[in-house]
């Protein structure tokens, strides 16, 4: 997958807006990792600020639904990892500044 078509996928997917705390899960840090096989495969890795989230089927719906406008995706398989933790760490700048964080 080229880089233009990565971007254009993370772009999608900032779209995808955590109910919980109203920021996309890009900014968030919530995606790790997007990969495309031959076949438009597409595995968006990404994991949740907690284990046991309850709006986890909402999200992994939404990310689906953002990445069937892009025709190069065929099919969306979220793999929902918890290895590397979530932290604020990995949060943008712009997160950080529209959640009051330092």
């Amino acid at each position: 997958m080229d880089q233009d078509l990565k971007d254009n996928i993370l772009g999608a997917l900032e779209q995808v807006i955590d109910p919980e705390l109203g920021i996309d899960i890009v900014n968030l840090g919530l995606v790790y990792d997007v990969d495309m096989d031959e076949q438009g495969l597409t595995t968006v890795t990404m994991t949740l600020t907690a284990m046991g989230c309850p709006l986890a089927g909402t999200i992994v719906d939404q990310v689906k639904t953002v990445l069937d406008d892009i025709p190069e995706v065929k099919e969306t398989d979220v793999n929902i990892v918890w290895n590397p933790p979530w932290s604020k760490d990995r949060m943008s700048r712009y997160a950080k500044i529209a959640l009051g964080i330092r």
